[in-house]
């Protein structure tokens, strides 16, 4: 029987690359110059960790942020960003969380929106992804234009597709 699996997947790799794009640019920037500005990426906990001068800073950040992580073909919903706060040097910090994987709430949900489709499919929840199986690939073609519309607040990649 025909099946894909639903994933969540960051490359990693790609992440690192666009959090040194942005501490590059942020170097060169002019409304940068004089404020110590830190950014850090923990690969283990996939954390980002920002330390700058203001609120408008890191609002310049989270954007610069974002267009890199386009640039990079990262989905940026994947990111989660914390609400700044102050530190004892008079700077902001915030933390940007990224999610990897699909947690077992939003596979429920997936799931559930794929059963209300009325699809001919079976959706089984294994670990952090979805498997979708069915007898007919346009039904499995089906599900992913569904998913596609259906804006999910995670990015979805549909991989492993077996007929």
């Amino acid at each position: 029987m025909p099946s894909f699996d639903i994933v969540s997947e960051l490359d990693l790799q790609e992440v690192d690359n666009a959090v040194n794009n942005v501490r590059k640019e942020v170097e060169t920037r002019y409304d940068f110059r004089g404020v110590i500005t830190e950014m850090e990426f923990n690969r283990k906990t996939k954390v980002i960790s920002l330390v700058t001068g203001d609120d408008m800073k890191i609002r310049a950040i989270r954007d610069m942020l974002i267009s890199h992580f386009v640039r990079r073909k990262v989905d940026p919903k994947s990111m989660e960003f914390g609400e700044p706060e102050k530190t004892s040097r008079g700077q902001l910090k915030q933390e940007i969380k990224l999610h990897d994987g699909i947690d077992k709430d939003n596979a429920r949900k997936l799931v559930k929106l794929i059963k209300d489709s009325k699809l001919k499919v079976q959706a089984a929840i294994q670990d952090e992804q979805v498997r979708i199986t069915g007898k007919q690939i346009d039904d499995l073609q089906a599900v992913i234009a569904l998913l596609k519309n259906a804006n999910f607040e995670l990015p979805l990649q549909y991989v492993n597709m077996k007929k």
